[in-house]
C-alpha cells in the first residue's frame, strides 16, 4: 500500500509539473502568435537595430524578461502613447511582475516609488550591480541626496554602517514599522549593533535606560564633528553627561522625566533669557505651552545653530503651516519668507509690537523698503484707518507681508479694487 502511495504522489506531481512547462511554453508561442512573429525572431529582430542592447546583455545583471527575449513584455512593438514605447505606465509594468512595493500600512514611502519612477534606481534592462541598480550602495543614494552625502563626506566622526550601505538602516521603497524608511524602530533598529548591557556603554549614559529613549534625540545617526556622533551643537548639559540636572534619578521610577515643565526647567540655566522674555507685552504663545522651549528647540542635540528642531521654515511651518502654503502660492516673493528667514521680521521668544515683530510695523518694513520713495500716502499715527477709525494706516493695511494670490501682495487683483477700499467717495 505505501509503494502504491507513493507512486500516485510521484504520479500527481510529474503531472503538475508539465502542466507548469506546457502552460509556459504556450505563453511563449501565444507571444509569438500575437505579433505573429517569424520563427527565432523572439528578441532578436529587436536587437537588429537596437545593438546597444547587446552589451546589456553582456552585464552580470540581466532583466529576466530581457534574458528571455521578452521584449513586449514591457514594450509595444508597434505604437505606444507612453515614452519609449511602453505598453502602460511604468509602475504598473514593474508591478506586474513585482508585486506592491507599498505596504498598505506603510509609515514611510520613498519619493520615486510613490511616483512610479522605478527607472530612477533601476535599469530594466541589465546591470553591473545586483538588482539592476544604475549605481552601486551609496553612491546611488548620494546621486538625489547630495546635500546628506556632502555633510557625511565631511564629517570627522561617521556611523559606521553609513560607510557601507545604507541599506543597512532604510528599506530603499517604503517602511511598515518607522518613517525616513527605516528597517526598525528606534531604538530597536540601534540595539542590533549596540549592547545596552555593556558596561562601557551603560556608564557611557550615566546609567540611565537609554534603550528605552529615542537615541536620535543626541546622536547624529549618519556623522558629526563631535565625538560619540553627538550633534555638532549639543546642550551642554548633554556634552557633560550631565542628565540628572534636568532628568530624575536614572533608578527612579520615571527616569527620563524632567524635573520642572516647560520655560520653568529652562529658567533654572537660561533666567536672563526668560526674565528678558516676560517682561515685554506680546509673548509667543508656544514659551509658555506646555511644552515650553522644547517646541521649537531639541533639549540635548541638534544639527541646526540654537538647538533648533530644524530650520526656520520647518519649525514655523510646524505650527504656520498656512502662512508658508500662502507665500508658496502667491505670484510676488517676500525674500525673507522664501529665504525661511522668519526672525528677520519676527521675535521668536517675545516682542512689545503686533505680530511679535522686531520693530513697529512701519520701522520694520522701512529695514529693507524705503517707503518714502515708494508712496506719499500718509502712514503712522495720525493716518486713521478709513474702514475702521480703532486702526491707524501702516504698510500692512495695504500689502499683506507673506503673500496673497496677486501682485505686490495686495489683497485685491488691482491697485484700484484696493484703493477704493477706503476712497469711495473720491472714485464717484
Amino acid at each position: 500500500m505505501k509503494r502504491k502511495a507513493l507512486h500516485e504522489v510521484y504520479r500527481t506531481a510529474f503531472f503538475f509539473l508539465a502542466v507548469i512547462l506546457a502552460v509556459g511554453a504556450s505563453a511563449v508561442r501565444a507571444d509569438d502568435q500575437q505579433f505573429k512573429l517569424k520563427p527565432g525572431a523572439r528578441g532578436q529582430i529587436c536587437l537588429g537595430c537596437h545593438v546597444n542592447m547587446k552589451d546589456k546583455l553582456n552585464n552580470p545583471f540581466v532583466h529576466t524578461p530581457v534574458k528571455q527575449g521578452n521584449c513586449a513584455g514591457c514594450h509595444n512593438p508597434h505604437a505606444s502613447s507612453h515614452d519609449k514605447m511602453l505598453s502602460s505606465n511604468l509602475d504598473k509594468i514593474c508591478s506586474t511582475c513585482h508585486g506592491a512595493m507599498i505596504p498598505e500600512n506603510a509609515q514611510s514611502v520613498h519619493k520615486d516609488v510613490a511616483s512610479g519612477n522605478c527607472t530612477k534606481c533601476h535599469d530594466p534592462h541589465g546591470s553591473k550591480y545586483k538588482f539592476n541598480l544604475v549605481r552601486q550602495g551609496k553612491t546611488l543614494c548620494f546621486g538625489c541626496h547630495k546635500e546628506m552625502g556632502e555633510s557625511i563626506g565631511k564629517a570627522q566622526f561617521k556611523h559606521p554602517p553609513v560607510e557601507n550601505d545604507c541599506l543597512s538602516c532604510h528599506n530603499p521603497h517604503a517602511s511598515a514599522k518607522s518613517k525616513h524608511l527605516l528597517v526598525d524602530t528606534v531604538p530597536s533598529l540601534c540595539l542590533k549593533c549596540h549592547n545596552a548591557k555593556n558596561p562601557t556603554f551603560v556608564n557611557l549614559h550615566m546609567k540611565y535606560p537609554v534603550e528605552r529613549g529615542d537615541c536620535t534625540s543626541c546622536h547624529s545617526v549618519h556623522g558629526s564633528s563631535k565625538g560619540a556622533l553627538l550633534y555638532a551643537n549639543a546642550h551642554v548639559p548633554v556634552a557633560n553627561r550631565m542628565c540628572s540636572q534636568c532628568h530624575e534619578d536614572p533608578t527612579s521610577a520615571t527616569p527620563f522625566k524632567t524635573k520642572r515643565q516647560g520655560y520653568e526647567l529652562c529658567s533654572g540655566c537660561h533666567s536672563d533669557l526668560v526674565n528678558k522674555i516676560f517682561s515685554k507685552n506680546n509673548i509667543h504663545w508656544a514659551v509658555v505651552g506646555k511644552r515650553g522651549c522644547i517646541a521649537c528647540h531639541s533639549p540635548h542635540g541638534s544639527p541646526q545653530p540654537k538647538l533648533l528642531r530644524g530650520t526656520l521654515t520647518a519649525v514655523c511651518g510646524t505650527c504656520h503651516a498656512d502662512t508658508l502654503q500662502r507665500q508658496q502660492k502667491s505670484p510676488t516673493k517676500h525674500p525673507p519668507v522664501q529665504e525661511g528667514n522668519c526672525t528677520a521680521c519676527h521675535s521668536p521668544h517675545s516682542s512689545d509690537y503686533e505680530y511679535l515683530g522686531n520693530y513697529p510695523v512701519i520701522e520694520l518694513c522701512g529695514q529693507c523698503h524705503n517707503w518714502k520713495a515708494h508712496s506719499t500716502h500718509p502712514l503712522g499715527d495720525k493716518a486713521v484707518d478709513k474702514r475702521n477709525s480703532n486702526l491707524r494706516v501702516t504698510c500692512l493695511s495695504c500689502h499683506r507681508s507673506h503673500g496673497t494670490e496677486f501682485n505686490k501682495l495686495i489683497p485685491f487683483k488691482t491697485s484700484t479694487d484696493l484703493c477704493t477700499q477706503c476712497h469711495k467717495a473720491e472714485a464717484q
